[in-house]
């Protein structure tokens, strides 16, 4: 993925993603962050370290939540999609 290109996806509600799939998405290590309403994220884990752009959109939406800014592609799993946490 072009990392200047930062983009939120909201997953399908019943399509869980691998491990393999999550890391290519996200490039590189997974991160999973749990929400308040039971949704997750899945976020590059040296994402700060590696200097990825800042992802704006997913800082807006879910920044205050976790308390800083999300760098990098983000998956956000909902309902099935989830993981076990």
């Amino acid at each position: 993925m072009d990392q200047s290109q930062i983009v939120l996806v909201f997953s399908r509600p019943e399509q869980k993603p691998t491990l393999e799939s999550a890391q290519s998405f996200v490039g590189g290590l997974v991160e999973l962050v749990n929400l308040n309403d039971g949704s997750q994220l899945l976020v590059n884990e040296e994402g700060m370290l590696k200097s990825l752009p800042l992802n704006e959109t997913a800082t807006i939406l879910f920044g205050e939540i976790i308390g800083q800014p999300l760098h990098g592609p983000v998956l956000h799993l909902i309902n099935n999609a989830r993981w076990l946490d």
